[in-house]
């Protein structure tokens, strides 16, 4: 990831609009700000949130509140709670997918 040219910037959260993603059950909101290539996001799942698809974008995730299941389709099953994150390069390994139970608040840069 190379971050593109721009001034130093704040974002207050609270005045960006969310946006509504479908999951294969439940929900995601998310919260996004561009920057060239890059997205950085602060995205909610409601609980029973699973996603509809198999994910091989690089990503940093970190959890800011509840828990985050993290499936990738070797097998392979991380399961990520407050103050945990996970990097992973775009076709960096296996593809990805998250879920979760209870619910989960990520701040994500990708």
């Amino acid at each position: 990831m190379k971050i593109p040219e721009l001034p130093f910037t704040v974002t207050n959260w609270d005045e960006v609009a969310a946006t509504r993603h479908a999951g294969e059950s439940g929900h995601a909101l998310w919260k996004t700000v561009n920057i060239g290539d890059i997205r950085v996001r602060i995205v909610e799942y409601t609980p029973g949130y699973v996603a509809d698809h198999w994910c091989d974008r690089g990503h940093i995730i970190y959890v800011i509140e509840g828990e985050l299941i993290s499936e990738l389709k070797d097998g392979r099953i991380s399961i990520l709670t407050p103050g945990m994150s996970y990097q992973v390069s775009d076709f960096g390994d296996a593809a990805h997918r998250s879920s979760t139970k209870t619910g989960v608040k990520l701040f994500i840069v990708d």
